[in-house]
């Protein structure tokens, strides 16, 4: 190896280092993150730097070192016209080279300019098949999707991108990362009802989480525990968002904690009291069951077994519409004709589609009942 490449070899490390140290360091304070990130940048372009200028006289050396140079100064959060001029000049001086165009697309995404930000993706990808490009072309589609008239389409391309990209390597984690975030994604431009969305994301996140180099990632807990959450598993939700919390004290995975054991104990103490609306909705339930479509065996709550419930219907009253943050499931207070109490997690529907009041048939039920332990308290609403 000569000098020059020798230098230019310690520059990519020092590039490479640079970055993973955006990727894995999160102190408390966030400013202390960007004064590291200061440090070492100055670092790595001073080393940079002392490639002699005689050493990158030809376009393919003064493109590397463009190249190089952008980069490092793209490394931080906000966008830097500076270094965007230099991965342009990159791009230039020698247009085959892939990780120009997609630092120059990463670059241009900081600006908002999202349609040029996909146009450099699209022409590094065109340099030959790589994963790390289409992971960031399927997360470039899910941000385009956010507005656009046709957003379940925009992002079936973002997750068509992700599973191109584990079939490149179907051990890389961030691959299957950005599998379930663009599943998660549908789930909510889709109407947020679809469970097998969710249940696909929960994969694609756990198959992420087998790659040791995602164990850094707070996002990844992050969001899995968020699918946990839509999917009703609390405690592995709260326990995934304690994980994030550590790994990042800027998330709000703290709050989101705080949220789920809030829901879980109002739930609780929801389905303990109603005494007088038990006993009118009772009435109520056992006169709509006797209207019931043969086909279903009418059946108390406390009859019901784990999970679907083939070829029984419950009638129940709604008591009441519980209130809370998230944007699915709506949850509501049912009764049925023995005045047992149920939570009722209803997915896909409009928040004004089931009145306090309405009397419900519901048809195979899916029932679970939750009962656990956290920080010592028992959560067990059914």
């Amino acid at each position: 190896m000569n000098e020059m490449e020798d230098l230019f070899g310690e520059a990519r490390r020092a590039a490479d280092d640079l970055y993973q140290l955006r990727d894995t360091y999160f102190p408390a304070n966030p400013a202390d993150k960007i004064s590291e990130l200061q440090r070492k940048s100055d670092l790595a372009l001073s080393l940079l730097d002392s490639l002699p200028l005689e050493q990158r006289r030809s376009p393919i050396q003064r493109a590397t070192y463009e190249y190089l140079k952008g980069k490092i100064l793209d490394v931080f959060p906000d966008y830097r016209k500076e270094a965007e001029d230099h991965l342009s000049k990159a791009v230039k001086l020698n247009p085959s080279l892939a990780d120009a165009w997609l630092c120059l697309g990463n670059c241009i995404w900081k600006k908002g300019d999202l349609a040029s930000a996909k146009n450099c993706f699209t022409l590094a990808l065109s340099k030959g098949s790589n994963k790390e490009i289409l992971c960031q072309l399927s997360m470039l589609e899910r941000r385009m999707a956010q507005g656009s008239e046709n957003q379940a389409e925009i992002v079936e391309e973002s997750i068509q991108r992700a599973k191109e990209a584990i079939t490149l390597d179907v051990k890389d984690g961030n691959s299957w990362y950005s599998l379930g975030n663009a599943c998660l994604t549908s789930f909510f431009v889709t109407g947020s009802w679809d469970h097998s969305k969710l249940l696909q994301s929960l994969k694609a996140y756990q198959n992420a989480e087998k790659d040791e180099r995602m164990k850094s990632n707070p996002d990844l807990y992050f969001n899995c525990a968020t699918v946990n959450k839509y999917l009703e598993n609390y405690e592995r939700a709260l326990s995934g968002f304690e994980a994030a919390a550590l790994k990042d004290p800027g998330l709000n995975a703290v709050e989101e904690v705080q949220k789920i054991v809030h829901l879980l104990n109002k739930l609780e103490s929801l389905s303990k009291g109603q005494a007088r609306a038990k006993r009118h909705a009772a009435l109520a339930s056992s006169r709509a069951a006797d209207n019931l479509n043969p086909l279903y065996k009418s059946i108390s709550i406390d009859t019901l077994s784990e999970g679907l419930n083939k070829a029984v219907a419950v009638v129940g009253k709604v008591l009441l519409f519980v209130k809370h943050e998230s944007v699915a499931p709506l949850y509501y207070l049912v009764c049925d004709s023995n005045q047992l109490c149920c939570v009722l997690s209803v997915y896909g529907i409009s928040n004004d589609a089931i009145k306090e009041g309405d009397l419900l048939t519901l048809l195979e039920p899916y029932y679970r009942h939750v009962d656990f332990s956290w920080k010592g308290k028992c959560q067990a609403p059914e």
